[in-house]
This record gives C-alpha cells, sequence and structure tokens, in this order.
C-alpha cells in the first residue's frame, strides 16, 4: 500500500484531501506547515507527496527544494496543490522540480488521476533501479572473483615458486619475486578498499540520518596542494610526467580532504588508464561564484552514451578489447562522493576522441 504524505496549512483542505486518499486505501501522513512536513518526508520517506505552496514556516517551493538536495528524498514524486493560477507559478513549480501541479478548487477525480499518473511513473523509475541492481549483482558474479583471482594466483604462485625452489634462485631474481608479490597484494588491498568504500557509500546514500548529518558538518579543505600533490605521484607512477598539464585555481571546498584525494585519485586513475602515453591528460580547475569545477581530460578511446548511463560498481567497459586491469568500481565512488556533499558529476565523451569528467563542489 502507497503512503501519501499531505502537507497543507488549511485545516479543511487537508481533511479533505485525508478524506478521500483514506477512501481509496492509501496510507496517509499529514502536516500543518512546510518545516513539520519536511521533517515527515526526510524521516518517513513517504510515496508521494502533495504539497501547498503559501504556507508558514516553510513554503512550497523551500520544502520542494529541499527534497531535491537530499539523496534520500530527491526521487520522491511531489503534486502542488495551491489557489494560484497564474502561468508564472506554474513555470516555478515545474523549474523548482515539481512533478505535477493542481489548481484549487480540485475534483477527487483530478486528485486521485494525478496521483495514479505520478505513482505510476514511479513505478518504472524502481524497475530501472531494480534492473541496474540486478546488473551491479551480475557484474559482482561475473567480475569479483577474476579481480580478487588476478593478484591471488600472482602471490600463490611467485610465493609457491620461492619455497620450492629457493636452493635454485638468486639474490636478484628472489628481488624480482618479492617485488611481483608486493605489487600482486598491493593491488589486491586496493581492491579490497575500494569495495569497502564504494559499499559504505551506498549504505550513506540510503540512510536519510546519515546524509543529513554529513553535509551538516563543517569539514573543508584547500584544493591546489591536494590535488597538485596527488596528480604529480599518480603521472610519476605510471612515467607519463610529461603528459600531465595542471592548470589550477585555489579555492576552499566544502569537502573533507580524504575524500577530495580519492575523487582525483580515481579521475586521475581513469585517465591515465584509458588514455595512450604521450597523450596529454589535463587537470583544471576554477571557481564560478559558490561553485568549484574540477575538470580532468583526457584524448583516449572515450565511452559511448550507453557506456556512460550503465556507470556503476564493477563494469568496466570492452574489457574483452582493451583489458585492462581494474573493478571499474572508481567513477562509481565518485558519482556517491560527489552526490552525497550536494556536487555535480558531468560526464561528456566521444568514443575515439576521449572524455571530459566535470565535478562541481560547492565552495566558500
Amino acid at each position: 500500500m502507497n503512503t501519501i504524505l499531505i502537507i497543507e496549512d488549511e485545516p479543511q483542505v487537508r481533511e479533505n484531501i485525508l478524506e478521500i486518499l483514506q477512501l481509496s486505501n492509501f496510507e496517509t501522513l499529514a502536516a500543518p506547515n512546510g518545516k513539520i512536513g519536511l521533517e515527515i518526508a526526510q524521516t518517513q520517506l513517504p510515496d508521494l507527496i502533495i504539497c501547498d505552496i503559501m504556507m508558514p514556516e516553510l513554503d512550497g517551493y523551500s520544502v520542494l527544494s529541499a527534497l531535491r538536495e537530499n539523496e534520500a528524498t530527491i526521487n520522491i514524486p511531489l503534486i502542488f496543490v495551491t489557489a494560484k493560477a497564474e502561468r508564472s507559478d506554474f513555470r516555478l513549480g515545474m523549474d523548482f522540480g515539481a512533478d505535477d501541479y493542481l489548481t484549487k478548487p480540485f475534483t477527487p477525480e483530478e486528485l486521485l488521476n494525478a496521483i495514479a499518473v505520478r505513482l505510476s511513473k514511479k513505478a518504472v523509475v524502481e524497475r530501472q533501479s531494480q534492473a541496474k541492481v540486478d546488473e551491479l549483482r551480475m557484474n559482482i558474479i561475473h567480475s569479483l572473483p577474476h579481480e580478487i583471482n588476478t593478484p591471488l594466483n600472482g602471490i600463490i604462485g611467485m610465493t609457491q615458486l620461492l619455497i620450492e625452489h629457493s636452493d635454485m634462485i638468486d639474490e636478484s631474481e628472489e628481488i624480482e619475486i618479492v617485488e611481483s608479490i608486493y605489487t600482486s597484494a598491493n593491488r589486491l588491498h586496493k581492491l579490497a578498499q575500494r569495495f569497502l568504500l564504494y559499499s559504505n557509500l551506498e549504505l550513506v546514500a540510503r540512510n536519510p540520518e546519515k546524509v543529513q548529518q554529513i553535509q551538516e558538518e563543517l569539514d573543508n579543505c584547500l584544493s591546489k596542494t591536494v590535488i597538485s600533490e596527488i596528480c604529480f605521484q599518480k603521472v610519476k607512477a605510471a612515467s607519463r610526467e610529461k603528459d600531465l598539464k595542471l592548470e589550477l585555481t585555489e579555492s576552499l571546498i566544502k569537502l573533507p580532504q580524504e575524500k577530495l584525494h580519492i575523487i582525483v585519485e580515481e579521475l586521475l586513475d581513469n585517465a591515465l588508464k584509458f588514455s595512450q602515453p604521450s597523450s596529454e591528460v589535463q587537470v583544471l580547475s576554477r571557481v564560478n561564484g559558490y561553485k568549484y569545477q574540477l575538470d580532468v581530460i583526457d584524448h583516449g578511446k572515450g565511452m559511448t552514451s550507453e557506456e556512460i548511463e550503465k556507470i556503476g560498481a564493477l563494469i568496466q567497459f570492452n574489457r574483452k578489447l582493451y583489458e585492462q586491469q581494474g573493478s571499474g568500481l572508481g567513477l562509481a565512488i565518485v558519482q556517491h562522493i560527489v552526490r552525497l556533499y550536494q556536487g555535480e558529476f558531468i560526464i561528456n565523451s566521444t568514443p575515439g576522441q576521449g572524455t571530459r569528467i566535470s565535478v562541481n563542489l560547492p565552495c566558500l
């Protein structure tokens, strides 16, 4: 049974809507103003919200804006009900992200029809989300064993070689074998850390209280030094120092330093992995008002629009063709972090030409 929240400051109107919905077998929640309504929405997560616009404490536009900024409530359908019938009011509501708009007075049939349409569309979105979850599950089943077994086989094989043939191996060969074991162990450790981070971000995104707590924490960092240090480390490890082009603007970002570190590391790792040596990789940043934009640009293989839509954990595109090591967790992790801290994650890519990933974050 679907639960519908009614946010309406006029008692008679609120009671009338409640009666219509209860007679139609909906579970109902009610709030006399926008502030209480927003609190109920964030804690109870109803299937749909019916909201007045002109209210004390918090008007309907402010309620909707707050809902759309919260990962837990961003997809809850909202229908505005109001006595204001001007086209500009209707347009403003839609610009804020309203799903529908009913003008008072409305009939029970109009209300129920609007609800039916929005719940039907919500069901389609949920089916699509479930399909993505199923795809993720299949990717885990098929990809994770390979990602674990590859470094693990290296560790076991090299260790077995040392144990069984230690008397035949000279010191220089022994050092090479130990370095190979160390490399494989590091790869396995990084995979485990990435997978745990992704799993934790998934759990946080489904906990409205945790999301709100994180977003309210005042944890900022200066961007330029963090980004430049990570970039120099990554290109040096890949022996591509000459390929890096840095153009950075200093800014105080509303993001913990360790999260910025993860974002830059994953984006640059992706750019280096899917572009050829001697091709330029750009890391650019600029400030636009209260937004900090970070761009990582490569001139590698690029992605199709279909591949961009499917970005998620353990999806590595064209693996058979390109055979790069890696689980595909990187971009999914970045996407989660950026959304959690109320930023934007944008990909522009052309197959065969390259990829530009833009991250927009709040700054001071």
